[in-house]
This record gives C-alpha cells, structure tokens and sequence, in this order.
C-alpha cells in the first residue's frame, strides 16, 4: 500500500494528493503532527515536514516538488507537465510561484497565522502579517483570472501541475473562508472547474476537527 503522510489543510499535502487522484493512483492518507517531531517520521523525512509519499516497496518520498517529480517520472501515463520544452518550463514556473510566491505572501500569512499557529500553540495572529496577506491576495487571484483568461488552462493547453499547485493553495484558503469569490470571476471561473474533477472529490470532503469549512467550501457551483 501506498502511504501520504499529511496534513489535512496543508496546501503542499493537497497539491500531491490532487496529482495522485488525478493520476488514479490511490494512497492511503496517514495525518503527521509535524510538531511533535516523531523519530520514525524523521527516518523518513529529516525536514519533518509533509508531504511525504511512502511507495509500497519502502522508497520514501519527501517535499511536495520532489514528490510530484518523482510521479510524473514513474507514472507518466498521466503527463502533468507538458510535452514540449517551453510548456514544462512555463508549468514549472507557474508550480513554483504558487508554492512559493503565493504561499508566502498569502497563504502562510492567512492560514499559517489564523490556523497554524493556534494548532501548533505559537500564540495569537499577528494583525500586521495578516494585513499583508489580504493585501497580496487580491492581485495574485487577478494573475490567475488573468491566466486562466488568456489560455485553456494555468500553463497552457492543458491541465497541469500548474493548475493543481495554485488550487491547492486557493482551496486550503477557501476552507477556512478567506477568500472574496465575487471580486475575482475569472479566478472563481478556473477554480469551478478545478473543483468539478474527479479529483477534487477527496479534498472537498476534508473536514478538519474544531474547524468548520466555509458553506460555500464543497459546493461545485458556489
């Protein structure tokens, strides 16, 4: 069997766990308290981070980048990173911005300062971080209007890991109800779409004890 060490409203977790279903590669999800930093995780994972994929035949799998190269090498059937040059650069660039871009300036503040931290008893947000991240949130969900305007998908013609990096972001944002759908349409347009996969399905069952999702959260037209 095919392990996914977890968290629930982990964007990197998500993003993986969005690439697998969309691959049809089925896992079980084993959730990881990073903070108590088992020693039996850290054999796995020295960062002590997730997500990390334990294959069935022991080889572990850490960090979400090298997670989802690793699949698209062992399980090509599914390409998620596009068969030209310029299309996988341009996926690679995008996975990028929004694992680290968008989750700096937006997620880690939002999430990481409202939820993270009272999960991992680091004290109360900080109103300043969080006036960032609403500040930086509006023009990143404009570039994916933007994108999503000017081509099929995110990063081209295609679905790809582009798409799935930026929805896993958007949808740990959205759970916990941080997000303005009426003032972003063409994001909110894309992110109907995304939400419609097969895929998705596991996501948007997700329910994180002691926090409610949005109304709005599991809703394929919202």
């Amino acid at each position: 069997m095919r392990y996914l060490f977890h968290l629930p409203l982990s964007p990197f977790s998500r993003k993986i766990r969005l690439v697998l279903a969309e691959k049809r590669l089925p896992c079980e999800l084993r959730v990881e308290k990073v903070w108590e930093q088992r020693s039996e995780y850290l054999d796995l994972n020295p960062a002590g981070t997730v997500p990390t994929l334990l294959e069935d035949s022991g080889l572990a799998i850490p960090d979400s980048t090298v997670i989802a190269e690793y699949l698209e090498e062992a399980y090509p059937d599914t390409p998620l990173l596009g068969r030209t040059h310029p299309e996988r650069v341009e996926t690679r660039r995008l996975a990028a911005w929004f694992d680290g871009k968008f989750h700096a300036e937006v997620t880690n503040c939002l999430l990481g300062e409202k939820y993270m931290k009272r999960l991992t008893g680091r004290g109360n947000p900080d109103a300043a971080i969080l006036r960032g991240g609403y500040a930086a949130l509006g023009p990143h969900l404009d570039y994916v209007g933007w994108l999503s305007e000017t081509r099929s998908w995110l990063a081209g013609e295609a679905i790809s890991l582009a798409d799935f990096a930026a929805a896993a972001q958007i949808s740990s944002l959205d759970y916990i109800g941080e997000i303005d759908w009426a003032a972003a349409p063409a994001a909110k347009e894309w992110y109907a779409r995304m939400k419609s996969r097969p895929c998705f399905r596991g996501v948007l069952a997700d329910r994180v004890p002691g926090l409610a999702p949005a109304p709005h959260y599991a809703d394929l037209d919202f």
